[in-house]
């Protein structure tokens, strides 16, 4: 599947942190071995790994519940 494969939840991760404004910083995994590597270095068992300021926030559903969370805290500041 490497290295032509493009991931779809990559994507959609990226497209959500674009769709917020965030700078995406893509560190794409060419490899079956990186992907193996990359798992294995952080202890996780899937990709993509999502990370905002430093902090791991997970893959594409655990950003997307993390961006409503934020929009709730926002929202909930201005009322």
């Amino acid at each position: 599947v490497l290295p032509d494969h493009t991931c779809p939840f990559g994507v959609r991760a990226k497209q959500m942190l674009q769709a917020e404004g965030y700078t995406v910083d893509d560190q794409i995994l060419r490899t079956r071995a990186d992907v193996d590597a990359y798992m294995a270095e952080q202890g996780v068992e899937t990709t993509p790994q999502v990370f905002i300021d430093g902090e791991r926030i997970g893959g594409s559903d655990d950003l997307e519940a993390y961006l409503a969370a934020r929009v709730r805290r926002i929202w909930s500041s201005t009322v």
